[in-house]
């Protein structure tokens, strides 16, 4: 695995996109780094839950680079319930081997899925678990447990969250790996259980496994800045009791994920990703507002606390993210301002009971 510190391109070459096939270009582009990275690997990869918001770019970013590498033999297998036909058909379109499954179904065959060297583990629950909590800890740590015995001899990145972590104060710089866990709610519970079954299978079966503690990827169509400037869209007001947050490149989130690969070990490891900014969320709406010509009102008081990531060893191993949250915070503005397609999926990160 590269470790020096490389970038997709060059950010002054980087151009707001106006469409949404300008906007997949920019996140399923491999870089270099990732195209050396995953040329160092062999065997088929399996991405299971790839119909997420993060899902669809990943698997086509990871059949790209694998392409780019010359593993054009290796299959990229997408496994989801697959609800959008129009979706895995883009990615069938795009070489990617779409699997139709709901790992989740009583009887669910998981011997029926594809073998693959290395695993990315999306699967997840997150939005309606707080009045449904055992769907939670079915989707987040009960089906992992079958998962990770499936695929015992690959080696598994899995997505976690930065919710596994307490709120601390805004000045800290946020959690770093090394943080103790402190999860709030049982959304974040269930997602540390996620992670404390693979640290299980990775001991008593050596499987080579890394969790991923993200928060907050950005695709213009969703994430922090859409909910940010959504209330500055409506007239309302933004509230500032969730004062400050951490958000990253959706594209550097993939990429990462698709690299850490060659970090998963036996005991797991774990990797916080996001971006290298605590970001006053006050801040944001100011240049969203003034990219978006509209008036900027607040609610609500900063609270001393909020979820915060450090993700110094991230980018000490991955880089910095090619596209700065400066530049995001333009494209938001524009990509808004034109009326273009947005996901309708708040990502809720103000909500601190845990509550989701």
């Amino acid at each position: 695995m590269t470790h020096h510190m490389t970038t997709q391109t060059s950010t002054t070459a980087l151009k707001a996109p106006t469409s949404v096939a300008e906007l997949e270009e920019l996140l399923t582009t491999p870089s270099p780094a990732l195209v050396e990275d995953l040329a160092a690997r062999s065997g088929d990869l399996v991405i299971l839950g790839a119909g997420g918001k993060m899902g669809p770019s990943l698997t086509v970013l990871a059949r790209r680079a694998l392409d780019a590498a010359g593993r054009t033999s290796d299959a990229v297998h997408a496994v989801s319930r697959w609800s959008d036909a129009a979706q895995a058909d883009r990615l069938r379109d795009a070489g990617v081997n779409v699997v139709a499954a709901d790992l989740l179904a009583p009887g669910a065959d998981l011997a029926a899925l594809p073998d693959g060297a290395d695993v990315v583990y999306m699967v997840g629950a997150k939005f309606g678990t707080s009045s449904a909590p055992s769907l939670a800890w079915a989707a987040n740590a009960a089906l992992v447990h079958d998962v990770a015995r499936r695929y015992a001899d690959s080696t598994i990145a899995a997505f976690s969250t930065g919710n596994v972590y307490p709120l601390v104060p805004v000045e800290s710089g946020g959690c770093s790996e090394e943080h103790p866990v402190g999860p709030v709610g049982e959304y974040a519970m269930s997602c540390l259980g996620r992670e404390r079954v693979l640290q299980h299978a990775a001991l008593s079966r050596g499987t080579k496994v890394v969790t991923i503690r993200l928060n907050y990827a950005v695709d213009l169509r969703y994430g922090v800045l859409f909910d940010v400037a959504s209330p500055i869209l409506a007239g309302e007001p933004v509230d500032l009791t969730t004062g400050h947050v951490n958000v990253v490149w959706q594209g550097y989130a993939n990429e990462v994920a698709l690299r850490s690969l060659g970090l998963a070990s036996s005991p797991a490891t774990a990797i916080n990703l996001t971006g290298p900014e605590t970001a006053s969320v006050e801040r944001l709406a100011t240049l969203l507002g003034r990219g978006l010509d509209r008036e900027v009102s607040f609610t609500g008081e900063p609270a001393p606390t909020a979820l915060l990531n450090d993700a110094t060893r991230c980018h000490e191993l991955f880089g910095y993210p090619q596209v700065p949250l400066r530049t995001l915070v333009d494209w938001q503005a524009k990509w808004l301002a034109a009326g273009l397609p947005t996901s309708g999926k708040p990502t809720k990160f103000a909500v601190r009971d845990g509550a989701f």
